[in-house]
């Protein structure tokens, strides 16, 4: 089975599950003060877009956010269910769950999903979030079985993911800023899209950008269009000289 969790026949032979939209790329990146987590915006089913403007960066509480890849649908209803049980948690509790145990419950749920997984929906997100404990921000990733790895610095999953993941390892340096990282983000979403037919980059002639959340002591916040309009023609104008022969 793929990143994009889709069945394999035999060793290598990929079988797409028909009328079944896949989010793809989905990255998240850890800075001095916190957590960017970020997602493009396209869905694929197959070779066919199946929707240009989806949305697979989500708030899971006030302190952590969940970014999706795989089956989308699947995907969605999981999120959704896990934003109700933190909710429940914390009001049966009075207290926020930890982030390790925020971490643990996703593991669980994507486990509980391993029998769909096998038939080609499988769900892998990326989660992150601020550890009110430890005072700094942190990255989950995991496989279609439910199991959790954190990660030190970035990670990037999805079809166009390993694109992405060699633009976060050049741009990567310890103790960037929150400026630094969300164009990073930006621009290895950016990159991506240029590789992989399925990840779609800024469109500014639509007005569709990516889904990129800030996540640091102060909690969850989703970074404006105008801030990313304005890195996404930098990143077009950088692109444009790149190709320009000498």
């Amino acid at each position: 089975m793929d990143e994009r969790g889709t069945q394999m026949v035999g060793q290598s032979t990929p079988v797409a599950i028909q009328g079944v939209p896949h989010g793809t790329t989905i990255a998240a990146v850890r800075f001095r003060d916190g957590v960017v987590i970020a997602g493009d915006r396209r869905a694929t089913e197959g070779n066919i877009i199946a929707n240009r403007t989806i949305e697979k960066v989500f708030p899971a509480d006030r302190f952590s956010a969940v970014a999706i890849a795989g089956a989308a649908g699947p995907a969605i209803e999981m999120v959704r269910l896990f934003q109700v049980q933190l909710e429940h948690y914390e009001k049966v509790e009075g207290t926020v769950l930890s982030l390790e145990g925020k971490a643990n419950q996703l593991a669980q749920m994507i486990r509980s999903n391993l029998g769909m997984a096998m038939q080609g929906l499988a769900v892998i997100p990326l989660f992150a979030g601020w550890d009110l404990h430890r005072n700094q921000g942190r990255i989950f990733t995991y496989d279609i079985a439910g199991g959790k790895y954190e990660e030190e610095a970035f990670y990037s999953t999805g079809s166009g993911g390993r694109d992405a993941r060699a633009t976060l390892r050049l741009g990567f340096r310890p103790g960037m800023s929150r400026d630094d990282v969300v164009r990073l983000a930006t621009k290895a979403l950016f990159e991506a899209a240029q590789e992989d037919s399925a990840t779609g980059g800024p469109d500014l002639l639509r007005g569709i950008f990516p889904v990129i959340g800030v996540i640091d002591a102060s909690g969850y916040q989703r970074v404006g269009d105008d801030e990313l309009v304005t890195l996404a023609r930098e990143l077009e104008t950088e692109l444009t000289t790149r190709r320009q022969p000498e």
